[in-house]
């Protein structure tokens, strides 16, 4: 019996043993080793953002006045950032993971800590008092073996329980490394989309200088558009009226570019052109080939009732905070401001009677009669930049949500057929 209990006790000192590794805290650090080490870091950040700075400035100069490899740079920009920022959401969702089991553990930890203490505080009692002289009195027999078989029934259960102890507590340990590893990894990866985000913009910025010269007709178009959100109420009656605006202004040349080929005759070379003026195919042959205008989840369908219990319109995707929003097909800027609650909206003419609402963005970066390539960067969606990973991965009702609607004939239609990967004819235009 003895040795049952000296086996036990042996068992929960290896698992406190094991516990003090685990939360074993690391040296006192010493201050100014901290500081000189803190200041070394900042110097070689500095550093590093200065010299990727003077390499995105000479870009951005050997791009000036090249509009075809200015557009490509945007294109291939955006579609780096489209591949990033899920993998960041994908990082962000197996920290939270990690730490939801980390908290799981310790709550069961944490639970039996007061059951083991008290069990384990009354056989070190037992332990530390001789059996009885079985032949002095026969009470003193009967409580012997009383003791004996309370020990036998007790001792096996909590080896068991202080192995599942220390069982617990090297998964603790190890969650502890991976959660290590995984925020590292994160805030590389944050560091990546951080540097592709500031590419993106310098890139903008310099597509926006270049349009310059025509700033005087854009900002007249904007007042017209302004003057006609200010006077309508729902965005149905807005897209109404900028599409009977365009239908107005088709035959003036001066202010949108010559509408698409629609011979039924698709140039794929055109694709390649970075530099045109007008969509490389008619949207109506672009089924199946165009890519979502954000990387996200969709949390409605066209058709699908919402809240109100109406038939949505269009689609909705829940985006990563920060995410770029790209045009998903060659068009015109019709409409680029904010309206309403549906905070930023963007109408863009795909040419012969199609197009395509975007709204619920919070920056718009294009402008209005500007022409636009699938792929170009046009908007961005709320928040600066991904959640942390001490934060956890947003859930998707906290997510900034994009709104989609193709429209045809004044008349919403469903996207599906469009999209790259998709086949079926359910589109009512």
């Amino acid at each position: 019996m003895r040795a049952s209990l000296r086996t036990l006790l042996l068992c929960l000192a290896l698992a406190g043993a094991a516990a003090a590794r685990a939360e074993e805290a690391a040296p006192a650090p010493d201050p100014a080793a901290e500081q000189r080490k803190a200041l070394e870091i900042a110097r070689e950040n500095l550093k590093a953002t200065q010299e990727r700075r003077e390499r995105l400035a000479a870009e951005i100069e050997a791009l000036k006045g090249e509009r075809g490899k200015l557009q490509t740079a945007l294109i291939d920009t955006a579609a780096a950032l489209r591949e990033k920022e899920p993998a960041v959401q994908d990082r962000e969702k197996r920290i939270a993971d990690l730490a939801e089991s980390e908290r799981q553990l310790k709550a069961s930890l944490v639970a039996r800590r007061g059951v083991l203490a008290d069990v384990i505080a009354a056989l070190q009692r037992m332990g530390r008092q001789p059996p009885p002289a079985l032949l002095v009195r026969p009470n003193d027999a009967l409580e012997a073996i009383r003791s004996a078989i309370l020990l036998g029934a007790v001792v096996p259960d909590m080896r068991a329980e202080a192995e599942a102890l220390a069982s617990d507590l090297r998964e603790m340990a190890r969650l502890k490394g991976m959660l290590t590893g995984e925020r590292d990894a994160l805030a590389h990866e944050m560091e990546g989309l951080g540097a592709e985000r500031e590419r993106l913009t310098a890139l903008v910025d310099e597509r926006q200088r270049q349009l310059g010269q025509q700033q005087a007709e854009l900002t007249s178009e904007g007042d017209k558009a302004g003057l006609i959100a200010r006077n309508v109420g729902d965005l149905e009656t807005l897209i109404s009226k900028m599409e009977q605006q365009q239908a107005r202004a088709a035959a003036d040349a001066a202010k949108q570019a010559p509408p698409p080929d629609q011979s039924g005759k698709v140039d794929m070379a055109a694709l390649h052109d970075a530099a045109r003026l007008a969509p490389a195919i008619p949207f109506e042959k672009a089924r199946g080939m165009l890519s979502m205008p954000v990387s996200g989840n969709r949390v409605l369908d066209f058709g699908q009732t919402n809240g109100a219990g109406l038939a949505e319109q269009g689609i909705s995707i829940a985006a990563s905070p920060g995410a770029t929003v790209t045009a998903p097909c060659d068009s015109w800027v019709v409409y680029a401001g904010p309206f309403r609650s549906y905070r930023q909206v963007l109408i863009l003419n795909a040419g012969g009677g199609y197009y395509v609402v975007l709204a619920g963005m919070e920056r718009i970066n294009v402008a209005l009669n500007q022409f636009v390539l699938a792929g170009e960067p046009v908007a961005a969606m709320q928040g600066g930049a991904a959640a942390s990973g001490d934060a956890g991965s947003p859930s998707a009702s906290a997510r900034p949500v994009l709104y989609v609607e193709f429209r045809k004939d004044r008349g919403s239609i469903d996207p599906s057929p469009w999209w790259a990967g998709t086949s079926g004819e359910k589109a009512g235009g």
